[in-house]
């Protein structure tokens, strides 16, 4: 089968496949700044991302008071609580997790979604949600450019959004959805931390994949949580 006319050279092709490879939920990183023109970089390269509708829905508040940071962190220990709690049995599995880099990081920011309403129409009707996928994709762009930068990034989702809401004084219609762990690690992980911690083991692609229909032609996915991949096969675990 012919290649695209507009197919990447090798080394740029094979530096875009690296880079999604290699990308890393980190939850460990040393206490330096990141420089300012990195840091609107990254921030353009989530500004470049699609959005349904062209709605552009995300909006990324810089947290630059160390007060605020250390009541984000606090909201993020009650929620470990909670989870926790709820996790019976893997309780104290859990715990010993560690969760997020919110006190070391050298830019913490958090993602706010604004509710596209009756306004936004186009592509929304009846997927309303995917505000949230547009704003997921941006987030996705970030994290992929500072891996290129060589910064770790970690997405926190335990926290209240409400909670945070109030906290950073959210208008109606605005909510959290996630904050962003920026910065210098002293490595990145081998392999997804939650696979090196044998929290959980990724689904192999082949079970995820169908053909004209849900299960396929005949086939079924199976549960896979407990199935091994190889590199490409890491299940997108954070």
């Amino acid at each position: 089968m012919a290649e695209s006319v507009h197919r990447y050279g090798p080394e740029a092709l094979e530096a875009v496949y690296r880079v999604i490879h290699e990308r890393r939920d980190m939850r460990h990183f040393v206490p330096l700044p990141v420089d300012p023109q990195t840091l609107q970089r990254l921030l353009g390269a989530a500004h470049a991302a699609p959005s349904v509708g062209l709605s552009q829905p995300w909006r990324f508040i810089r947290i630059t008071r160390p007060e605020l940071r250390s009541q984000i962190h606090g909201l993020v220990e009650a929620e470990r609580a909670r989870t926790a709690a709820a996790l019976g049995e893997r309780r104290d599995e859990f715990l010993r997790l560690k969760i997020d880099g919110v006190l070391e990081c050298g830019e913490l920011l958090v993602v706010a979604l604004r509710d596209g309403g009756s306004s936004e129409v186009f592509g929304r009707r009846t997927m309303p949600e995917m505000d949230l996928a547009s704003a997921a994709c941006a987030i996705q762009n970030l994290w992929l450019a500072a891996r290129a930068e060589g910064l770790g990034m970690g997405w926190v989702s335990i926290f209240d959004p409400g909670a945070l809401a109030r906290l950073l004084s959210f208008p109606e219609g605005v909510r959290a959805i996630a904050v962003l762990c920026l910065g210098h690690v002293e490595r990145f992980y081998e392999a997804p931390m939650l696979i090196l911690e044998r929290w959980r083991q990724p689904r192999r692609l082949e079970e995820l994949v169908y053909e004209n229909g849900w299960g396929g032609d005949g086939g079924g996915a199976g549960d896979g949580s407990t199935s091994r991949g190889g590199r490409a096969g890491d299940g997108g675990q954070r």
